[in-house]
């Protein structure tokens, strides 16, 4: 276990003084994290209607030439659209954009509605505006080296006319690439192709890309990040997690919607998108077709360290392969490899969907290779590797990264189970009624502990420091309150609450409205804290019976809307609100709480809650 950090932090040495916690990671180099463009560089723009333009930018390009030539190329207007990558939107200067970058142009003040067709600029434009191949990798990492060989082998066999086939099953479009001999070599999933994008081929369009998607912490058009994330994270193949990157690619057998519904606009013209493309596993069925008594613990292991590391809130037996093992003494062997990580790493903290919980596999202790594998890992420098790899990846998303990684090393060095970590990290529902998790009430009791010490500060500063009676003390006799204590807190509190709503509704107790008494901040109790974030937000008060999984556990989507198959969830806590001196001081508050909170459960303290979860689609 890292050491704690109970010593003040300096605030232009914040940030190193935390990392230095985790100088034992050698999984990723310190590299530095910027290129300096040189020369030309070519970068794919891409509209919120899915469409992709190769552009060659010289030195004097900017912003605003960039515009002038996607409006000369489209014809339509581009005054009010802005130039983003990933949380970067470019106001001119366009020097930090690499060479290959994917771009998305995006309107200021007009929705594009989903009926707007994807307009195409002529043959003779796209031509002379984006001379790279019909598949290009968007990275320079030497792990895309087994992607790259696949996109020969592809490109081989679509010069001499066998083309890619659509994948019917799932919401999203995603397209089967074959090589010379006819076999599948990979699958491709346009961004813009995803549910509730523009040119979904399946009918649930309603969104352009950027806006909320099904998560609403997973943003329509980047779900493909996460896919080439969760590979590149996956260090040593220790999950193995398939080859994967992210790529522009041209062919005439992607979709483009001309019309409301999901009519397809039919047309044999090469279009180009972004999209992921990764490795086709050949494989005998999928893990909710078969009995998880063969599945190997040490593969079960894996695929857990890796989904815990990224709040993976889809891993159900669908996206778990299953192969056959074949060879002298390995009659019924089986290996498990994980697929879909497109809705991993989400911006804020998610209700992950772990499968495995239910497995006896998951109860087993770690063994000392995956501890010594837990204990190398270096959440930071995870972050500057996905900073210097793909870029356009939000901080928020690293900052879960960060949380999850801290979490799962605190929790594996104190002795914890692979399930014990994913009980702890999933949310519980009493009636209707979606509630915290764990580690979502650890980060509320982090975030109160850091606005109760720069209350502290403030009084000091102003020299009047009257005495208040918070909804929990930070502070006992023998350290920090056990997590026990937040809960139980909670609980009496939301019972509260329940016999008082006719009169809260009507109190002075507006959610919008700076809590203070004569003048002086208060820290608000946890249960009104969580009220105060999710305020005005209702979709975790789910009616009827809830499906954690929806269409993810392998069920027909039938004629069901998106949102049918798949409820929405509240966001408890979130990071995007913290600067970096806040952000630091929170993990480690966070940090400092995690002990007394696994003690508490490995004495079986916390709260006595019983769990309503969907159990597991596998055969026993």
């Amino acid at each position: 276990m890292y050491h704690n950090l109970d010593h003040s932090v300096h605030p232009d040495m914040a940030i190193p003084t935390f990392r230095a916690s985790f100088s034992g990671g050698e999984h990723c180099g310190s590299r530095k994290l910027e290129r300096k463009p040189s020369g030309r560089r070519r970068v794919f723009v891409q509209t919120e209607s899915g469409f992709v333009l190769g552009l060659e930018l010289d030195r004097s390009d900017n912003a605003h030439t960039v515009k002038k030539k996607l409006q000369l190329a489209l014809n339509v207007p581009t005054e009010e659209t802005s130039l983003n990558f990933g949380d970067m939107v470019f106001k001119n200067d366009l020097s930090a954009v690499r060479n290959d970058s994917p771009l998305l142009l995006t309107k200021n003040f007009m929705h594009r509605s989903s009926s707007t067709p994807c307009l195409s600029p002529a043959g003779k434009d796209l031509q002379q505006s984006d001379q790279s191949g019909p598949i290009v990798v968007l990275g320079f990492s030497n792990h895309f080296a087994r992607v790259k060989e696949l996109v020969k082998e592809i490109v081989k066999a679509i010069r001499i006319g066998i083309d890619p086939i659509p994948v019917h099953s799932g919401l999203g479009g995603a397209y089967y690439f074959k090589n010379c001999d006819g076999d599948n070599v990979a699958i491709v999933k346009p961004t813009d192709e995803e549910p509730y994008a523009p040119n979904n081929p399946k009918g649930f369009v309603g969104k352009a890309l950027g806006q909320p998607g099904l998560k609403r912490s997973v943003r329509v058009g980047e779900t493909g990040f996460r896919e080439v994330a969760a590979y590149l994270l996956d260090y040593d193949h220790f999950a193995n997690v398939p080859s994967t990157a992210l790529v522009k690619v041209t062919h005439s057998i992607f979709n483009v919607n001309g019309g409301v519904n999901g009519n397809k606009h039919q047309q044999m013209e090469q279009v180009s998108k972004i999209a992921s493309l990764q490795q086709f596993i050949h494989h005998d069925f999928d893990a909710s077709d078969h009995g998880t008594s063969s599945f190997p613990v040490a593969d079960v292991h894996r695929i857990g360290i890796l989904d815990i590391r990224i709040l993976n809130t889809d891993r159900h037996g669908g996206n778990l392969l299953v192969r056959k093992l074949d060879g002298i003494g390995r009659f019924d062997q089986v290996e498990l490899v994980p697929i879909d990580h497109g809705l991993c790493l989400p911006e804020s903290l998610e209700d992950p969907y772990f499968e495995w919980i239910h497995w006896p596999q998951a109860s087993i202790p770690f063994s000392e290779d995956e501890l010594d594998y837990i204990g190398r890992l270096d959440p930071f420098q995870d972050c500057d590797m996905l900073r210097r790899e793909l870029p356009m990846i939000r901080e928020a998303c690293l900052r879960v990264l960060i949380v999850c990684t801290v979490f799962l090393k605190e929790a594996a060095a104190f002795g914890l189970c692979l399930a014990e970590i994913g009980e702890m990290m999933s949310r519980e529902f009493r009636g209707h009624e979606e509630e915290p998790s764990e580690v979502e009430l650890i980060c509320i009791q982090a975030r109160s502990l850091q606005g109760e010490k720069e209350r502290s500060s403030y009084e000091a500063k102003a020299g009047d420091i009257p005495e208040f009676q918070f909804g929990f003390d930070s502070e006992g006799e023998n350290g920090p309150i056990p997590l026990s204590r937040v809960v139980e807190s909670v609980e009496e509190e939301q019972e509260e609450v329940e016999e008082t709503e006719g009169k809260e509704l009507s109190a002075s107790t507006d959610e919008n409205t700076d809590p203070t008494q004569d003048g002086v901040p208060t820290i608000l109790k946890p249960p009104v804290l969580l009220k105060s974030i999710s305020a005005g937000e209702k979709s975790w008060r789910h009616v009827g019976v809830i499906h954690k999984s929806g269409y993810l556990a392998g069920t027909s989507s039938g004629n069901r809307s998106v949102n049918e198959q798949l409820p929405a969830s509240a966001s408890f806590v979130k990071f995007t609100d913290l600067t970096e001196r806040e952000w630091v001081q929170f993990l480690e508050n966070f940090q400092t709480l995690l002990c007394p909170a696994f003690g508490n459960r490995k004495l079986g303290n916390v709260g006595q809650r019983h769990r309503h979860r969907l159990g597991t689609s596998c055969q026993f």
